[in-house]
């Protein structure tokens, strides 16, 4: 049985655009004057707005929030400027992994973490997850948020929650199977880590109960290549999420696995054109920019997430929340620019996943002169790296140096994949 909140949901999906715009206004509003004036950094970055705005137009004079800027001196213990509230008010303590500078404690208050509960039901609706479900959870627990906040909202939705925090990979495989778990939350990397192990020692993951895959933290679960190659492992279905801690969760998949809906009664959505940095269009490759709307304690106005997306809307469709069509297809200082070509590190993991001998792999991207280069290391069952390098250049339209290695050699992630290492 779905919770009550279930078809509240559905119809916060169906409003139409000045109906939602009415709702993101009065949230908007409602949270300027929460905050200010008594959030230092936003008194200062907004100085001179005098809520209440008048329409979400007039977000277009407010500032845009940088992670760099909410991020302190870097050094143990210093919280993020953006908090509100005095240090007693928060009980939730999050730090982002730090794979691009310091790391960001990023804290939540009560009625803060029950809104991530609460959002995070969007995700969990696209899963189809009912009490009767079993789910394991696998990750490390440590401060990184990862799926803590998925934690929580499967308690809340009733369903028998088993963390796999502490286990090697084989006794959460040994844990999935004995508790006949039917769905797993963890990131892409992790859910072909386990494929790999279980080959490793003939298990069969398609003889499991698992039914469903919820992944985050990195693109993936929206790549045909990647998720066709967990589903068909695991015999289950992909279901893909998008969230940062500092942030929130503010994506879930569609019916079709096609890409992310916005939650966008909770987050304001905007869309920055990566050729002219203007208000994208339809379909147009765009950095997504977002406002939280229930996040008081660690509120973000106008965020640059980084992330890129192709934003599209379907006013005739059930769910009128703005679609990402492919999900995040990569962050914006990941785009490299080989021989006058645009190229994202998922465009390659995206052909990668598509050759089964391959195991696991490494994208390089050094400086050769003025330009970018581009080298991939595959550990490769068939130890034939020419056909890899020629269906890059069929699919990506240049060259790439494609070099093959020992089986083993490369590092495996149990969080995010570190595929990616840029010596530029």
């Amino acid at each position: 049985m779905l919770d009550i909140k279930y078809e509240q949901r559905r119809q916060l999906e169906s409003l139409d655009e000045s109906e939602l715009a009415r709702l993101q206004l009065d949230k908007l509003n409602a949270l300027l004057a929460t905050i200010l004036p008594r959030n230092t950094f936003y008194a200062s970055k907004l100085s001179g707005v005098t809520p209440p705005l008048d329409s979400l137009a007039d977000l277009d004079h407010l500032p845009f929030t940088f992670k760099d800027e909410l991020i302190g001196n870097g050094s143990d213990g210093d919280f993020a400027n953006n908090l509100t509230y005095p240090i007693e008010q928060y009980s939730r303590f999050h730090r982002t992994s730090g794979t691009r500078g310091h790391a960001l404690v990023v804290l939540d208050t009560d009625d803060d973490w029950r809104w991530w509960v609460d959002t995070w039901q969007f995700v969990l609706d696209a899963a189809e997850l009912t009490p009767r479900d079993r789910v394991f959870m696998a990750f490390s627990f440590g401060p990184f948020i990862g799926f803590w906040s998925a934690f929580d909202a499967a308690v809340a939705r009733g369903c028998l929650v088993i963390p796999g925090g502490g286990l090697s990979t084989m006794a959460r495989l040994d844990t999935i199977r004995s508790n006949a778990v039917t769905t797993i939350c963890c990131t892409p990397t992790y859910a072909l880590h386990m494929v790999e192990v279980a080959a490793e020692h003939d298990i069969k993951l398609a003889s499991f109960d698992v039914q469903r895959i919820i992944v985050a933290g990195e693109p993936g679960g929206s790549l045909p290549a990647v998720r066709g190659r967990i589903e068909a492992a695991w015999n289950a279905k992909v279901i893909d999420h998008g969230g940062a801690t500092e942030i929130g969760p503010w994506g879930y998949a569609n019916p079709q696995q096609q890409g992310l809906h916005v939650v966008e009664s909770e987050f304001i959505a905007e869309f920055l054109s990566v050729d002219s940095g203007k208000h994208a269009g339809e379909g147009e490759l765009a950095e997504l920019v977002l406002t939280t709307l229930g996040r008081t304690g660690s509120p973000v106005i106008r965020y640059r997430t980084g992330d890129l997306v192709r934003p599209t809307w379907n006013a005739s469709s059930s769910n009128r929340f703005v679609f990402l069509d492919g999900g995040i297809l990569g962050r914006s200082d990941d785009m490299m620019i080989i021989r006058g070509v645009n190229i994202f590190p998922s465009s390659i993991e995206q052909i990668l996943h598509s050759f089964p001998e391959v195991i696991e792999y490494r994208i390089t991207a050094t400086k050769d002169g003025e330009m970018d280069a581009l080298g991939v290391e595959v550990e490769d069952r068939l130890n034939e790296p020419g056909r890899i390098a020629e269906e890059l250049q069929l699919r990506l339209g240049l060259r790439v140096d494609v070099a093959s290695v020992q089986i083993g050699s490369l590092p495996r992630f149990e969080g995010k994949g570190k595929r990616f290492i840029d010596r530029r």
